[in-house]
């Protein structure tokens, strides 16, 4: 993807090699630093064992994704010391994941705004959450989907979204550069009595998606 030429994205901190030779098998249990001040992980990163680490990193807003069955079992541990936001997505190929990639967006960027940090993690922080952290490293950095898969995938090496997400994270790439573009397009100082009209974007999904 060619990034809008009226759009200024902020540049996406390098990715070492050392980083990449680092991974071992038993990190996939852990969290890790996609950019600074976001991290993914899977549950077993916010347990209640876990808030010693949470607060060393200086976690502040969690992201918890889990479907109705899952709830007993994955759940917000500490809402006295975290700000959550909790959805419900099932890992499935046919779940509507692109409907809360904006919901998640806005949760990131309030929080560092107030310099905070923010672990977002699933059950085993692989699929639906990898999904959720990629779509706001696409929008958040104008990254191409293949690029910010392959940007996610340096930092956490297991992540693996389903086949449903991956269609559904390509198909957010003109959905977010079109709703950019609006928005730049607006904010600029009009140049003539005449305001162009703008087509309204869907941002909902075709049937059976």
């Amino acid at each position: 993807m060619d990034k809008c030429e009226d759009i200024k994205f902020p540049e996406i901190p390098m990715v070492h090699d050392e980083e990449i030779a680092d991974w071992v098998y038993s990190a996939r249990r852990e969290m890790q630093e996609i950019v600074p001040g976001l991290f993914l992980g899977p549950y077993a990163a916010a347990t209640k064992s876990q808030l010693p680490v949470l607060m060393d990193h200086g976690i502040t807003h969690i992201v918890c994704i889990r479907q109705d069955i899952e709830a007993q079992f994955i759940k917000p541990n500490f809402p006295e010391h975290f700000e959550y936001l909790v959805l419900n997505v099932a890992d499935n190929a046919t779940e509507n994941i692109i409907s809360h990639f904006s919901k998640v967006k806005d949760f990131i960027d309030k929080s560092n705004l107030f310099g905070g940090k923010v672990l977002v993690h699933g059950n085993a922080g692989m699929s639906r959450s990898a999904a959720l952290v990629i779509a706001y490293v696409m929008e958040t950095f104008g990254l191409a989907f293949k690029d910010a898969v392959h940007y996610v995938q340096q930092r956490r090496f297991c992540i693996s979204p389903n086949e449903g997400f991956m269609r559904q994270l390509e198909e957010y790439e003109p959905i977010f550069t079109a709703r950019l573009q609006m928005m730049s397009q607006q904010e600029r100082p009009e140049t003539s009595g005449l305001k162009r009209p703008h087509e309204d974007v869907d941002y909902e999904m075709a049937d059976g998606s």
